[in-house]
């Protein structure tokens, strides 16, 4: 069965993304797979790039932080990897955002013939405030999904990724009678995103 790293990148374990990340977990150990939960904040992860961890592009075998190659050997050991964020600025949150800069290093995750990552399956489950229509009008949708399916996991070598946006996640404006309905609902979307992985 797959080995699954389950990202998680919110400062609050009872957040909605939190939840997700909980919901997604249940069912993929429901499924017979092991997860690795790599909890950012839980984790206390720095990401500061600091001139360790800075690309060197004269050298793709540079040796980087003890951190950064602890979690490269986390994502190595990997089949699929899903990460849960909460949409900031129609983008990722700086702590996950520094991840990706820090640890998805060259000559780990890019700057190879044959990438290391081939072979992987990646899905990008982000939580937005905003509704679908005005993400789509906006093209903040496509934006997205340029930016990670491509600028992140396919220039890494993860043809097979997902982007999935559950929207409408705002609470502050719900009534506090309709909100466990409305969580339930953000939930199911969430946990629906297992399903849309090619």
């Amino acid at each position: 069965m797959p080995h699954t790293l389950l990202v998680v990148a919110h400062p609050r374990a009872d957040s909605l993304t939190g939840q997700a990340a909980a919901r997604l977990h249940a069912r993929i150990k429901d499924g017979g797979g092991t997860v690795d939960v790599l909890d950012l904040y839980a984790e206390e992860f720095d990401p500061r790039l600091a001139p360790v961890d800075e690309p060197d592009w004269a050298d793709r075998e540079k040796r980087y932080s003890p951190e950064v190659h602890a979690h490269m050997e986390r994502i190595s050991a990997a089949d699929d990897i899903v990460v849960v964020f909460p949409v900031w600025w129609f983008g990722l949150p700086a702590i996950l955002k520094g991840w990706i800069d820090r640890v998805w290093n060259y000559g780990f995750a890019y700057g190879r013939s044959k990438p290391r990552l081939a072979g992987k399956r990646m899905l990008w489950l982000g939580l937005a405030g905003g509704s679908a229509q005005d993400y789509e009008k906006a093209g903040l949708d496509t934006a997205m999904d340029v930016q990670l399916r491509l600028g992140i996991s396919q220039y890494c070598g993860i043809p097979d990724s997902t982007v999935h946006l559950v929207f409408d996640t705002e609470l502050s404006g719900v009534p506090q009678a309709s909100r466990p309905d409305r969580v339930r609902k953000i939930l199911s979307a969430a946990d629906a995103a297992l399903d849309t992985r090619n």
